[in-house]
Formats: structure tokens, sequence, C-alpha cells
């Protein structure tokens, strides 16, 4: 199982970015997806998480400006960033918990990360 994230660059406070995260391999069925996030010198929090039926939660400090949002399908994750602030600026990962088989317990598998970096 792979996750692949894209989408991360430099922007400016205030401006919008927006993150995917696809994942691929042997999947049987994933049961939620979601973001982390990691800045310099501190430890790694969690963003956000959307299930298989769509219910989203926040972390507190993004609760109106980011979205996350989900292609099924696709076995796609989204993390729309608007209102971006310095305090933004991190590594962010795409996190999934998924089954490769039916009789296979949920596992947590990670992306590689990508950088959001807001600065004027």
């Amino acid at each position: 199982v792979q996750l692949v994230e894209s989408g991360g660059g430099l922007v400016q406070p205030g401006g919008s970015l927006r993150l995917s995260c696809a994942a691929s391999g042997r999947i049987f069925r994933i049961n939620y997806m979601g973001w982390y996030r990691q800045a310099p010198g501190k430890q790694r929090e969690w963003v956000a998480t959307i299930t298989s039926g769509g219910r989203t939660t926040y972390v507190g400090s993004v609760k109106g400006r980011f979205t996350i949002s989900r292609d099924n399908a696709k076995n796609t994750v989204y993390l729309q960033m608007n209102s971006l602030k310095p305090e933004d600026t991190a590594a962010y990962y795409c996190n999934a918990g998924l089954r490769i088989t039916s009789w296979d317990s949920v596992r947590d598998y990670w992306g590689q990360g990508t950088q959001v970096t807001v600065s004027s």
C-alpha cells in the first residue's frame, strides 16, 4: 500500500492550498483517511479525519478554514486549506486506516509528507 501526497508549496498569509493524497496497492476497504502535520521542533499533530461514510472532524485551530473531503472511488483524500496562517507551516502527512483483505484488521498507513510554508 502506498499513500502519495501532492499539492504542498509556498503561499502568502491569507492564501489557499489544496493537498491531495491517493492510496494505491492491495486495498480491501479504507475505513478512514486523514491529515496530520508536524512543524519543526514540534510533535506530529492531528489535523482532520474523514470516515468512509463522510463524517468529518477537525482540530480546533483549523475549523472554519480547512475542509477535508474524499473520493472513495479514487481512494483519494483532499485537504482544502483557506485563510492560511504562518502557524500552519509544517510538513503535512496523509494517513489512512484500511484493511488489505476482508479478514485483516484495520491498520494505519502513512504518506511521505508534503511541505506547506506560509510566509510573506
